[in-house]
């Protein structure tokens, strides 16, 4: 089994330089993998006696779920040398310059001999792999090296590679060199017991934590809550994509009221002409608000944000808020807007998602599959204040209710770096 893994992981590595002569996306991977290990030498070799907490993420989302614990690790050991590691572009590329981090960096190849040099490069003293992150071979080589390492916000569903009868036993094995399998809930729990997996506990999930601290903190683009009148309601699409978008430009044709923030998943200017395109009415974009602040917000219906880093701060402005993904593999983040006490719209790809399925029974959101269906829904929120209201109370409430992950987390987390 050892030998099929490591050889599907150089057939993905070999499809990846073949597509990096097409696509900009596994270009940057490719790039960015190269000298990965040469940079980490050299960042290592400047951090003195500091203990090494490595912590490693393969894209965005995993980071949010991992960033409560990064920075609650650094508020409780400040002499701590935080090591990050991503393996999509999408994560490094944003979060690059991450200032809670001593060094951020692609995580090479999970190829034995790569992971021998990269562990022994890095010296953790403790190592945290966010959510659906198991390598066989790093976790071997810091389980040889007695590195106790964890899993974080893990959730495991039957159809995982797990739980096969006929290849199971070797990913079970990989569940057993953590020193702890913090999963988000009941669920995941009961799998792993099935397994014989005795090295797990129900903590939740850190994106509640995370959420919050990001509504408690909330500031960006302050300007626009000038950009709906009192009289209108504004609706803030994030994450989303072009079926998504396909719903929303229909909405704004038959809504003229209704204001829409939107932020999409992917950022590049072919993306927001063609999302501008789509629209086919008046819109400002941030880009251009940016370089004369002094514009009308109240003259347009439509904002594009066309940048990275403001959406999770935007859901603020909105009376309800669409969050986009429920097309196609999944909805993203549905708590970054729940948090703000507003009601929740998405497609309808969203049953793995246990926050979404909750929602969508507790009355807090609201799950569509077509433009008249998104109409209908908006509709009725605008019109009925009181629904609006308890709907968005209820999110609220939802998050608030399932906050503590990091502080379950950080209680093992910290006396690992005290030993």
């Amino acid at each position: 089994m050892i030998f099929l893994y490591n050889i599907g992981l150089l057939l993905y590595w070999t499809g990846a330089h073949v597509g990096a002569i097409f696509h900009p996306k596994a270009r940057k991977l490719v790039r960015g993998h190269r000298g990965a290990l040469r940079r980490l030498k050299q960042a290592m070799s400047g951090r003195g006696q500091r203990k090494v907490a490595w912590f490693h993420c393969a894209s965005l989302g995993e980071f949010e779920q991992g960033r409560p614990v990064m920075e609650a690790l650094r508020r409780q050991h400040p002499d701590v040398f935080v090591l990050l590691t991503f393996f999509s572009p999408s994560g490094y590329e944003v979060r690059k310059n991450y200032a809670a981090a001593d060094f951020v960096c692609y995580l090479p190849l999970d190829l034995w001999w790569v992971a021998r040099r990269f562990v022994k490069l890095a010296a953790p003293h403790v190592a945290v792999f966010v959510k659906y992150e198991f390598w066989y071979h790093y976790l071997r080589q810091l389980h040889r090296q007695g590195v106790k390492t964890y899993v974080v916000s893990a959730i495991f569903r039957r159809q995982q590679a797990f739980f096969s009868p006929l290849y199971g036993k070797f990913f079970v094995r990989m569940l057993s060199l953590y020193e702890q399998i913090f999963v988000q809930n009941s669920e995941s729990l009961d799998l792993l017991g099935a397994v014989s997996i005795g090295n797990a506990s129900c903590s939740g999930d850190t994106r509640f934590d995370r959420v919050l601290e990001v509504a408690a903190t909330a500031n960006a683009l302050p300007q626009l809550a000038h950009f709906a009148a009192p009289n209108q309601l504004t609706l803030v699409a994030g994450s989303t994509w072009p079926p998504d978008e396909e719903l929303l430009a229909e909405l704004m044709r038959k809504t003229p009221n209704l204001k829409l923030i939107i932020a999409p998943h992917e950022v590049s200017e072919s993306r927001t002409l063609g999302l501008l395109a789509k629209f086919n009415q008046p819109a400002l974009r941030y880009s251009q608000w940016q370089k004369n602040m002094e514009a009308n917000l109240a003259g347009y219906n439509i904002f594009v944000v066309d940048a990275v880093g403001f959406l999770s701060s935007l859901y603020r402005f909105g009376a309800m808020a669409y969050v986009g993904g429920g097309f196609g593999v999944g909805i993203h983040n549905i708590l970054e807007a729940a948090v703000f006490g507003v009601p929740v719209i998405f497609g309808s790809c969203y049953q793995k998602f246990r926050e979404a399925t909750d929602l969508v029974r507790l009355g807090g959101a609201f799950s569509v599959s077509s433009p008249a269906e998104l109409h209908s829904v908006v509709s009725t929120l605008r019109s009925n204040s009181r629904l609006r209201e308890q709907s968005g109370s209820t999110c609220q409430s939802y998050v608030q209710q399932h906050r503590g992950a990091t502080e379950i987390i950080m209680e093992q987390l910290s006396r690992a770096m005290s030993s």
